[in-house]
């Protein structure tokens, strides 16, 4: 059975793995990397990839980075927390490991692991979105991995929801990912809890009694304990979730949603809201089929696996 190397690349750490074609990785290893020194991710990976292929048949590598990746999957345009501007990373990668090396930007490596071996398996028309500290995109139409005319399609997250909303980092107001991302999920509990101390008590209580010391992992736990302001805050995480998705459907129609990253693991404290603003919200619900709103199913092996079956595929 043929095997690949998948690599997902963080700010901090690289992860890579051997998979084989059914999805299953057979072997893994992980590394911390100094991410803004020179040559440090790149160095790493290369050990990394030598490492696996020195105890197994690997054929391809495929990487996974947070930034943006050109057309050809070989120049990673802007990766703002790994330091690289238009960084020639198959190339220099190729030349150091002498395989064939995919770049890919890791939203769309989680996505198509998602597609092929995940929770939107058997669906060709899917949007993957994942909310973490922000929200990113990726986008499977037609059973392509849809990258757009420059490389750079499926940010999802920037689209404009409200124009007179709150600053967002990429420099205008209102993005998506300013309502319904981590961020947004902790800026909205940590506003609510101050407002409303009393029915904020068991989230309070999970941080150091103040609502600045409320971290996004007490939100997730006071709401499964029934705190009303967690649910809130959820409920309103949830309702923009599906209003963003809603907006999505009316030029793109996928079958279905796949909602992956940190925050998604809340579940359906997060997806029954949602589900429930996209079909308020959905143009046209009396008449069209509704989208399936599906939890992400690879979890942190889905940039591995993705990369690594692109690489495998090499299209």
């Amino acid at each position: 059975m043929a095997l690949t190397v998948g690599v997902d690349v963080g700010g901090t750490k690289v992860a890579a793995g051997v998979v084989d074609e059914a999805g299953n990785v057979v072997a893994q290893v992980r590394r911390a990397t100094a991410a803004q020194v020179e040559g440090a991710a790149e160095r790493t990976i290369a050990e990394l990839v030598a490492e696996l292929a020195s105890a197994y048949p690997v054929e391809a590598v495929g990487v996974g980075a947070a930034g943006l990746v050109d057309e050809t999957r070989s120049v990673v345009r802007f990766a703002p927390n790994l330091g690289w501007r238009e960084q020639p990373l198959r190339a220099l990668l190729e030349d150091a490991t002498n395989l064939p090396v995919v770049v890919e930007n890791d939203a769309n490596a989680a996505a198509w692991a998602e597609y092929r071996f995940g929770a939107a398996r058997g669906r060709d028309d899917v949007v993957m979105v994942t909310v973490g500290t922000g929200i990113g995109g990726a986008l499977v139409l037609g059973g392509v991995l849809y990258r757009g005319g420059f490389g750079l399609a499926g940010e999802v997250g920037h689209l404009v929801l409200d124009p007179d909303g709150p600053a967002c980092g990429c420099g205008r107001r209102g993005c998506w990912e300013q309502f319904a991302s981590g961020n947004a999920l902790l800026r909205e509990a940590r506003a609510r809890a101050g407002q409303d101390r009393a029915g904020a008590r068991l989230l309070l209580g999970l941080g150091d009694g103040t609502p600045e010391g409320v971290a996004g992992p007490h939100i997730t736990a006071a709401a499964r304990l029934g705190d009303p302001v967690a649910l809130a805050v959820f409920a309103h995480a949830g309702f923009w979730l599906g209003r963003g998705m809603a907006e999505l459907a009316a030029v793109l129609d996928p079958a279905c949603y796949v909602v992956g990253g940190g925050v998604s693991e809340a579940g359906e404290l997060l997806l029954a809201p949602a589900r429930a603003a996209f079909s308020q919200h959905l143009m046209g619900a009396d008449v069209r089929p509704r989208a399936e709103i599906l939890a992400a199913e690879m979890g942190n092996l889905a940039g591995i696996v993705g990369a690594a079956e692109l690489a495998r595929l090499r299209h």
